[in-house]
């Protein structure tokens, strides 16, 4: 069950709203099934309707009008609180709902159980499905409602009316989803002919922006720079910067100017001092010379590969601040790879967003490599050949199953269920860039003597899984990942053993062209550190205080 409340200054107009036709004629029998003394008139089963709406709007505002003679009335006194089963749901009977209306106002303080001076309410039902209580902020005593958090307190109820009355048990939040777009601001883009509402459009460009920002200037600039967007920079006195609004060119209020978005209510994490304290905690990643020189996007993978190591740390705020980062890192994918894999990203990183944010506070300098490298890889969009941002893919499908099992282990619900709906969108981005690189590795499969002696090879170093790699079609493509291997100076046998002891392959759709990205990523460090990475992921998962993760591949 989901509640939704509101505040309001017009007892009569929402009375008439909930026995009226509704927007689209979509209320049907509206009636009361409970109210503040059981007594209250009510006009879904008047003679005279209008008469008895006046009549029962009287009885609500009884004591709102006594405290306005004493200057006491809240200026919005009305409370409204619709609640919604799900459509899976039994319908309720009027007894039933009867009931869920009484817990809700005595939880949320709107007319507390056995308090004879609660503040006066109404239920009314015009559907099957859901509710709306309507009550006057006023008490009997002529006090205002102690009503704080009054949704939490709500959610909270509802959650436990749920197990009672055994209806679906509603994934519930942890306060830090971003703002839903209002019907208003829904039909509002629907008239424009936009998919997404205005509010929708920001936050993709804000999160975008700080993607690909090194710092929090440049950031700023990004969104001057950006098409059809308008940016107000605020300032303290001093003339530092204290926060940013934005707005769509042409999206206009009734009084003709632009609707402005502040940081915040785009997002939570999305405000000018969380997008500071992210910027400025990141540092360009040390760049080196000679051979072992890393391009921006091996280092990217390099980075994001170790996301499900950090994340069996004990450091919540450290794992934090790298799924934060790794949601940076899908956000800027769609600006640097071929057009035809963008839809797929933009989806995974949209999907990923509500899995970047929980309650737990980010140490956003424990992610400093993975930022550097993200920022770093505008500079390279990905090779035409496709393999690196299949390799970076491979890994990233990694680190969403990690960071839903962290989620998970944490009951962070929505988040979890973020993550698999990225898992979707980037499998399936995954599945588009491997198609080229593989069959690029395939047609160089190297001569039948060496896939002969490879084949030996597998069932020599790894005889539990030589068999399924073996019967992999993707086969074809990591006989050439060895053999290349081999040519630059490397140990078939070492690598193959150290590839699988990588990740476990019970799961992986494609054991072989799993292997294969991991063989090229090892290939790609000196040996000795290959070996040693090797080595760390060997330990026994007591040992490293986590179970081992699943391969997607």
């Amino acid at each position: 069950m989901i509640a939704k409340i509101s505040s309001g200054k017009d007892t009569a107009g929402l009375i008439r709203y909930l026995y009226g036709p509704g927007r689209a004629n979509e209320h049907t029998d509206p009636h009361l099934v409970a109210s503040f003394d059981g007594f209250a008139p009510d006009p879904g089963r008047a003679d005279d309707p209008a008469t008895t709406r006046k009549l029962l709007v009287a009885d609500l505002d009884l004591h709102v009008k006594q405290a306005r003679r004493l200057g006491r009335a809240p200026e919005r006194h009305v409370w409204h609180c619709s609640i919604r089963a799900a459509e899976t749901d039994r319908h309720l009977s009027d007894e039933e709902w009867a009931g869920i209306a009484r817990r809700i106002v005595a939880a949320t303080g709107i007319a507390p159980e056995g308090d004879p001076d609660g503040c006066r309410w109404v239920a009314v039902r015009h559907a099957d499905d859901h509710i709306h209580i309507a009550a006057t902020k006023v008490r009997g005593d002529l006090r205002p409602a102690r009503h704080w958090n009054d949704y939490l307190t709500a959610d909270k109820e509802l959650a436990a009316i749920e197990k009672e009355y055994g209806l679906q048990q509603v994934v519930r939040g942890d306060r830090t989803a971003a703002k839903r777009p209002t019907r208003a601001e829904t039909e509002k883009a629907r008239r424009a002919g936009h998919e997404m509402t205005a509010r929708e459009r920001l936050r993709y460009t804000v999160r975008t922006a700080v993607s690909v920002a090194a710092s929090p200037e440049e950031f700023l600039g990004i969104l001057a720079a950006t098409d059809s967007v308008l940016v107000e920079i605020q300032r303290f006195p001093s003339g530092d910067i204290r926060g940013y609004k934005i707005a769509i060119e042409g999206d206009t209020n009734k009084a003709g100017g632009p609707v402005w978005y502040s940081g915040s209510k785009l997002a939570p994490n999305l405000s000018y001092p969380q997008i500071r304290d992210r910027l400025t905690a990141t540092d360009q990643p040390a760049q080196t010379t000679g051979q072992h020189r890393h391009a921006p996007w091996q280092q990217a993978t390099a980075a994001a590969e170790h996301i499900p190591d950090r994340l069996d740390q004990a450091d919540d705020a450290a794992a934090q601040a790298h799924i934060a980062a790794f949601g940076e890192a899908l956000d800027a994918l769609p600006l640097l790879v071929p057009k035809e894999i963008r839809p797929q990203l933009r989806l995974a990183a949209a999907a990923f967003e509500r899995a970047t944010r929980s309650r737990i506070r980010a140490k956003h300098e424990h992610a400093r490599a993975l930022r550097g490298a993200v920022r770093a890889m505008r500079s390279e969009p990905a090779p035409h050949d496709g393999a690196l941002l299949a390799m970076f893919l491979d890994v990233a499908i990694l680190a969403v199953i990690a960071a839903g099992r962290w989620h998970q282990l944490r009951h962070h619900d929505q988040q979890v269920i973020a993550a698999r709906q990225a898992l979707v969108h980037l499998q399936a981005a995954y599945d588009q860039a491997a198609t080229v690189p593989l069959a690029a590795l395939a047609h160089r499969k190297p001569p039948a003597p060496t896939v002969e002696r490879l084949v030996a090879l597998a069932y020599e170093a790894v005889p539990a899984h030589a068999q399924q790699i073996l019967d992999d079609h993707a086969w074809a493509a990591l006989s050439t990942a060895l053999a290349d291997a081999e040519a630059a100076g490397h140990q078939p046998a070492t690598l193959l053993k150290q590839a699988v002891a990588q990740r476990p392959l019970d799961d992986a759709r494609s054991p072989a062209r799993a292997l294969t990205w991991r063989v090229q990523r090892l290939t790609q460090r000196p040996v000795q550190q290959a070996a040693g990475v090797s080595k760390l992921r060997r330990l026994p998962a007591a040992r490293r205080g986590t179970a081992p993760h699943r391969s997607c591949s």
